[in-house]
């Protein structure tokens, strides 16, 4: 019963059809399985209603009552809809801006369920309250008088007809489903059946088994993820088509000797886990995550030494073509006395360089090719390729990085971040990787000063920054975009840059550089400026990764509570390179309670990893590292930030379920996971 149900196509259940069959489609909902597991986001105890004499001004309540009155009134700008609503004991107003229509649907006497925050202007008041009226018995039985679930809808279905639907649903299937979870897990987490899982999580009998549903649902849908984690570690580490490379401590003891300073002890203990990679059975897949700055280009160097000396070649994929150019120039300072042959491929190469190139790479004449998304074209192919090294990995995608993987023989894969990952992400994202983490900085760089600067305090600023560039000094000032919109209140780089140069910094060498510009001409403004013939670089966020100049000792950011924390931390690391006082100002004046405290966690810490634990917090892993790209995974109901001991409990179950049931296939029997249901790409939790 349950694969014959749950295959059916969603139009075919009473009370869809065509019209609201083609909108759970844009949702991602086809099968009557994907409906099953398309949760409610919350549930509004509407067995036990709070009455409007005893609700307060900042509280989320859910109330019923009748309707009183239901009138407009005109503002000067604007019209006001507002229903003033009863349930014996006090009223409350509910009110809409500039939503007329709504005088057409609310009547006097009609029953109404409303949800908001209540506020207190000239009375208690609601505004632009979730509404629902309860019109008959049926309404009586499913909508009222019981836990209610809400559900995440997009505009043209309503709560009343998918919850009406999944009533009818959910009771077809009552008894129905055979359990599927092991028993050493069952017993282990005292786990209720699936059956009673799915009744609850729906139409919960109570808050307990509410909980008791989300509880083994959260651990279902980690368990799953974890159990295609797991699998993909076992299988890397059973490889056996590995690139076998000889003399790894030779080589990086090579290296090590031919560099003119000192190897921090952070930098020496990843080094010792590349080296036990390269010399184990399997390839390596490991991930090395570090603060700005803090060295990780050159700990990939000992690895690409290593392989290369043992007879094979290394792709090294590179988010950006201004950082190609730089990684060539870094790579063949470190390299230079070992006669590395490098070459470099982007979607600027030229056709003829791009063949000549292809042509070097596949005779094993070039032993390093970095490049951007060029690298990753199917004419593509190396003679030997050994090592794979991807610079800001989320800045690529899962599947982008199985692609250069793909070869006969499996090469090693070192993938570096420098947006330190909070350890619940780690376990998602990267959980099929080994982690190795740089914290330490290298010696004599100083923590770079952080200031928010208001609009008033902009002078001043300047003030000090005039005084930075007659001490022969350099400065980036950035701007969140190129040309100004209409849409957006923003000060653009263009504009900007005709200001600065024209008035404030007038007579002083500024530049110009964004995205938009040719890949020649940012190459040259990019030398000018590193070779201090630029002072002031005004700037995009084309500057976010990569960019050295130890020179430059003040970065002035503009509008920063528009960034995120982790991207504001990256622009930061712009300066700080040198042995001199450098300093970042956050120009701006949020009118958000997130962009106030982004703003204060940036002057109160210069710590990346503690930046990043904030701004998962404040966006979320999808906005943190972009999920499209990254391959963060979406869930149903588990939270990777407040489900964390959940998450690492289904990872260690994973890897102990695969040992000792190898062939269950359990992730296919699962009801609550991704691959049996929905893509919740398009589903607003």
């Amino acid at each position: 019963m349950k694969s014959n149900l749950l295959e059916q196509e969603v139009r075919y259940l009473k009370g869809v059809g065509p019209k609201k069959a083609m909108l759970f489609q844009k949702m991602g909902i086809t099968h009557v399985g994907d409906l099953l597991a398309f949760f409610p986001h919350r549930h509004e105890d509407r067995a036990n209603f709070k009455t409007i004499e005893s609700v307060s001004p900042g509280e989320f309540v859910t109330l019923q009552g009748q309707v009183v009155k239901a009138r407009i009134r005109p503002l000067r700008s604007m019209s006001l809809f507002e229903v003033i609503i009863s349930d014996g004991t006090s009223s409350i107003a509910a009110v809409w801006f500039n939503q007329p229509f709504l005088k057409k649907i609310f009547k006097e006497g009609q029953h109404v369920v409303l949800s908001g925050v209540v506020e207190y202007y000239r009375g208690l008041q609601i505004k632009t309250p979730e509404y629902e009226f309860i019109e008959d018995d049926e309404d009586e039985t499913i909508h009222t008088g019981r836990i209610v679930p809400i559900y995440p809808l997009k505009e043209g279905l309503r709560q009343k007809n998918i919850r009406s639907i999944m009533f009818a649903l959910v009771a077809e299937v009552r008894g129905c489903l055979q359990e599927y979870m092991p028993d050493v897990i069952m017993e282990k987490y005292d786990f209720i059946d699936v059956d009673t899982a799915l009744q609850n999580i729906h139409f919960p009998e109570s808050l307990g088994l509410l909980e008791h549903a989300k509880r083994r649902i959260v651990y279902e849908e980690f368990l799953c993820f974890q159990l295609g984690i797991a699998k993909r570690f076992k299988d890397n580490q059973k490889a056996t088509n590995v690139f076998k490379v000889a003399n790894v401590a030779e080589g990086v003891r090579s290296l090590c000797a031919s560099l003119p300073f000192e190897l921090t002890g952070d930098q020496e203990k990843v080094i010792g886990e590349i080296v036990e990679d390269l010399n184990a059975e399997s390839p390596m897949n490991r991930l090395l995550q570090g603060d700005v700055g803090s060295g990780k280009t050159l700990v990939a160097c000992t690895a690409m030494r290593c392989v290369i000396a043992a007879g094979y070649q290394v792709a090294f994929l590179i988010p950006t073509e201004i950082l190609v150019d730089q990684h060539c120039a870094t790579l063949q300072q470190f390299l230079e006395p070992f006669n590395i042959r490098i070459g470099a491929l982007t979607g600027s190469t030229g056709k003829k360089d791009r063949k000549s190139i292809i042509e070097r790479m596949q005779q094993g004449e070039l032993d390093i090719v970095i490049g951007t998304h060029a690298l990753l074209e199917e004419d593509v192919t190396f003679k030997n390729l050994g090592l794979v090294v991807i610079d800001e990995q989320h800045k690529f995608g899962v599947k982008q990085r199985a692609n250069l993987l793909n070869n006969e023989h499996r090469p090693h894969l070192l993938v570096m971040t420098a947006t330190p990952i909070p350890r619940t992400l780690g376990l998602t994202v990267y959980g099929d990787l080994k982690i190795s983490v740089i914290r330490e900085m290298p010696k004599g760089r100083k923590p770079i000063r952080t200031y928010w600067v208001g609009r008033l305090k902009e002078k001043d600023m300047f003030d000090f920054l005039k005084k930075r560039i007659v001490q022969g000094e350099q400065i980036y000032f950035l701007f969140p975009l190129v040309e100004e919109t209409e849409k957006l209140d923003l000060k653009a780089a263009t504009k900007e840059y005709d200001r600065l140069r024209q008035t404030v910094f007038k007579g002083m060498s500024v530049g110009l550089i964004h995205g938009r510009l040719k890949r020649d001409e940012k190459e040259d403004i990019m030398r000018r400026f590193k070779h201090g013939e630029i002072k002031i670089l005004v700037a995009t966020t084309v500057i976010e990764v990569g960019i050295d100049n130890p020179n430059a000792t003040c970065m002035v950011i503009e509008h920063a509570e528009r960034f995120g924390l982790s991207q504001l931390h990256q622009l930061r690391g712009r300066v700080g390179r040198g042995a001199q006082e450098s300093y970042c100002f956050l120009v701006g004046d949020p009118k958000t309670d997130d962009g106030r405290q982004r703003l204060t966690v940036m002057t109160k810490t210069t710590d990346g990893f503690v930046i990043a634990e904030e701004d998962l917090k404040l966006r979320g892993p999808g906005d943190f590292l972009g999920t499209r790209q990254s391959g963060v995974p979406l869930f149903f109901l588990a939270n990777i930030m407040t489900d964390q001991k959940i998450l690492e409990a289904a990872r260690r179950d994973a890897f102990y379920l695969l040992e000792h049931f190898p062939d269950s296939d359990l992730r296919s029997k699962m009801l609550f996971n991704r691959e049996n249901s929905l893509e919740l790409s398009d589903i607003n939790n």
